[in-house]
């Protein structure tokens, strides 16, 4: 029987960072994953696919609705061609998938291809086709992730009610898909469909769209996505979810209770994911899940047993692939006696949407239920040069800072490039600047990152530069 210091269960961001960096701190170290490619969700159908068929259909809607403004004529029609998109973005997770496998082997990580369950607290089975293998391990790392969840009256077939993982191989554009869900799956891959050409339905039960976002953040993106000729039906209720033939009908109740109802071609169900522990075999570890279905964890991330620790998906918290790897690292330190931590406020938020949305640090809502004093400066991407220069002027940063300390609280902001803009505000609130702070540093000329600057400048003095 081969003896670890550490067996780690799952190898998506969390698990495989784990593994990693348990390797480096001298632990030997072995990875279970059930499927036959690592990276597990976000590598295989996640975060990177979607945003290898976001970043296709952003150059496709761009020729066919900017190039001519640039300067740049393309003779003949602009087409599609789905399958090549489809058959690009599967090019892009094995060559992410193969870095994996090579990093295991550089760190010198044993890989087993099987579904990982627990004998005892220090026993693992792996059930292969060929048989079940049992390893030691010293301590284990629960890193399974999740599952897209969906509503109890939804039959999810798979080839017209669907999931994000098969809205990410579909075989045709959509004529008309309802996405049920307006949080960050459902806008993201409604937005690829929808400039494929594909006409987008978006019903969401909360008053807005991203609800755990700022509330300005809603506003704008609604406002840039109607522009877009997305629909929202928002404070809508489904209750049913019907497939005939080749159509799919949805009905749902509005605010006012009158039934509404939708008919396309697919439904996109995202409505969330939810902690995926199935096979685990947990009880036999003596191991406790919370009310949720979450293992449940202290703030080490360790299990009831003691040498049992979970992360990521499948503990509580942001259910963000960044989030998992922050996770695994601590873990790993924790293991080799170091103090690690984490501060899960300054874990960002992103929506890979055109524009982006990103957001670190607390809302202006939660302050104000907090009863915080404070302060707010924003600025318009449109006021940038280099916004204009490139035609993406849709979109602000808003900064939210102590009204007696100027300490930032918060940083929001929707835009091009916020997704790589977001980690400054994490930077600087992770050195707990304040606004002054920020709009007394340099920022290079013409960039998006200015209006981090000018927000700053607003909010520390009123006195943004260029509006």
């Amino acid at each position: 029987m081969n003896q670890y210091d550490v067996a780690i269960i799952g190898s998506g961001p969390g698990g495989y960072v784990a593994a990693i960096r348990c390797a480096q701190l001298g632990m030997k170290t072995a990875i279970i994953e059930k499927y036959p490619t690592l990276g597990g969700t976000c590598l295989n159908v996640g975060c990177i696919p979607s945003k290898a068929l976001l970043d296709s259909s952003h150059h496709y809607e761009d020729a066919i609705k900017h190039f001519e403004e640039h300067g740049i004529d393309i003779p003949g029609e602009i087409k599609v061609n789905l399958e090549q998109m489809i058959a690009r973005k599967q090019g892009v997770v094995d060559q992410t998938t193969k870095g994996i496998e090579f990093l295991m082997n550089k760190n010198k990580i044993d890989v087993y291809h099987g579904v990982g369950s627990f004998k005892d607290a220090t026993h693992v089975n792996i059930t292969k086709e060929d048989g079940v293998e049992t390893i030691e391990a010293k301590n284990s790392i629960i890193a399974t992730g999740s599952k897209p969840s969906s509503l109890p009256f939804i039959k999810i077939d798979k080839e017209r009610v669907i999931t994000s993982t098969e809205a990410l191989k579909l075989k045709e554009i959509p004529k008309h898909m309802i996405v049920i869900g307006g949080g960050v799956i459902g806008l993201e891959l409604g937005q690829v469909y929808k400039r494929l050409g594909a006409d987008v339905t978006v019903v969401e039960f909360m008053d807005r769209i991203i609800p755990g976002m700022d509330g300005a953040l809603s506003k704008e993106l609604t406002k840039v996505m109607k522009k877009q000729k997305v629909k929202f039906n928002l404070s809508h209720k489904v209750k049913s979810v019907e497939r005939k033939g080749d159509e799919v009908i949805v009905k749902a109740d509005d605010k006012k209770g009158k039934e509404v109802t939708l008919t396309g071609d697919y439904c996109l169900v995202s409505v969330g994911r939810k902690p995926y522990t199935d096979g685990l075999n947990v009880e036999a570890a003596g191991v406790q899940l919370d009310d949720r279905g979450r293992v449940a964890v202290n703030e080490h991330l360790q299990t009831n047993v003691s040498n049992i620790y979970a992360i990521g998906d499948v503990v509580k918290g942001a259910m963000l692939a960044h989030k998992a790897e922050e996770e695994g690292t601590m873990v790993a330190e924790i293991l080799a006696g170091q103090k690690p931590h984490i501060d899960y406020n300054l874990i960002p938020g992103v929506v890979y949407t055109w524009p982006e949305v990103a957001a670190v640090g607390k809302t202006e809502e939660q302050l104000k239920e907090e009863g915080v004093d404070y302060k707010v400066g924003q600025f318009p991407m449109r006021a940038l040069g280099r916004a204009r220069a490139s035609m993406d002027i849709d979109g602000f940063v808003k900064i939210l800072a102590d009204k007696n300390t100027d300490e930032v609280l918060g940083v929001h902001m929707i835009g091009a490039r916020c997704a790589d803009l977001i980690a400054e505000g994490v930077t600087a609130m992770e050195f707990r600047a304040s606004a002054e702070d920020i709009s007394r540093m340099s920022h290079a000329h013409p960039t998006f990152a200015e209006a981090v600057k000018e927000a700053a400048l607003a909010a520390t003095d009123d006195r943004a530069l260029h509006v």
